[in-house]
């Protein structure tokens, strides 16, 4: 399910939505239905997605295993919003684009050339194929890398970022900190699929959360500093010292491989899905605060 799905369920029962969460471990969602899921298996994918009106796949593999289990995941998804008749909105990335020159909006070329990049690509373009054909309808909502309470694990902007800096230490991080970036809210990714998800216009497209104007980390980190009297600071991990991890550590061999969105400014456009999904960014004070309040009050994971 990820850290989308969940947030993304609450707000769906929120609202008054009967709502079936697949998940291998049948998460349990107060509201909503569980269900126990492996989303490579077509056969049971289309049986749990009998009489759905729309499906939101938000299931994200560890990157080592994306060459391996995006393949039968899309074409589960397919198969079963082919069966139901249900939409499929899809949650997606930034990465089918590759290294960028520029900003990157709702319809730039996807020029990857990066392993994972490609696994999105040609999974992105198996779906349209299959909206292409009269089969489905579907639109993948691509956020850039994400922040917000409970961010952890590979986020670049997560858990791994702010403790450190937020008791005053060193944060070590994937490439250049000092390069603008831009981050995509997890709540604002929410309302971006749900809104997605209720567009009466054109499908078979592609949508961009609407994030705050590009920041570096080295200027997060200032901000943090003064707002919260802390002393924090953040270091670029060195490119030989990430290589060599890679050697030994899958998931950091992949880290490694994506590295140059932290190379050069990455900068997502969402000015369409702004205007024609009517949806915005939170505020960037408000959503920082929100996300620092979160790791001052809940204790760091083991």
């Amino acid at each position: 399910m990820g850290l989308v799905g969940g947030p993304l369920a609450e707000a769906l029962v929120a609202r008054g939505d009967d709502v079936t969460v697949a998940t291998r471990s049948a998460t349990v969602i107060v509201g909503a239905e569980p269900v126990k899921l492996d989303a490579r298996d077509r056969a049971a994918f289309v049986m749990a997605a009998k009489g759905a009106d729309r499906i939101f796949l938000c299931t994200n593999p560890p990157y080592p295993k994306w060459t391996s289990d995006w393949p039968p995941i899309y074409a589960s998804a397919i198969a079963a919003a082919t069966a139901s008749d249900a939409s499929l909105v899809m949650m997606g990335n930034l990465y089918g684009y590759g290294e960028p020159t520029g900003p990157m909006t709702e319809h730039s070329p996807q020029l990857t050339g990066e392993s994972k990049g490609l696994v999105r690509k040609a999974g992105w373009e198996a779906v349209l194929a299959a909206s292409g054909r009269g089969e489905l309808r579907a639109v993948e909502v691509r956020a850039s890398d994400y922040f917000g309470p409970g961010t952890k694990g590979t986020s670049h902007l997560g858990e791994g970022f702010f403790r450190p800096v937020l008791a005053s230490k060193t944060a070590r991080v994937v490439g250049n900190p000092a390069v603008e970036h831009s981050w995509s809210y997890l709540p604002d990714i929410v309302a971006t699929m749900i809104a997605a998800g209720d567009h009466s216009g054109a499908w078979g497209r592609a949508w961009h959360v609407p994030s705050n104007s590009p920041i570096s980390r080295t200027a997060i980190t200032a901000q943090i500093n003064a707002r919260w009297n802390v002393g924090g600071k953040v270091a670029q991990l060195p490119d030989w010292l990430l290589a060599g991890l890679g050697l030994f550590n899958p998931m950091m061999r992949e880290i490694a491989a994506s590295s140059y969105q932290f190379r050069v400014p990455f900068v997502i456009d969402s000015t369409e899905t702004e205007q024609l999904l009517s949806v915005a960014a939170t505020p960037w004070d408000e959503a920082l605060a929100a996300t620092v309040e979160h790791y001052r009050a809940v204790p760091a994971t083991t």
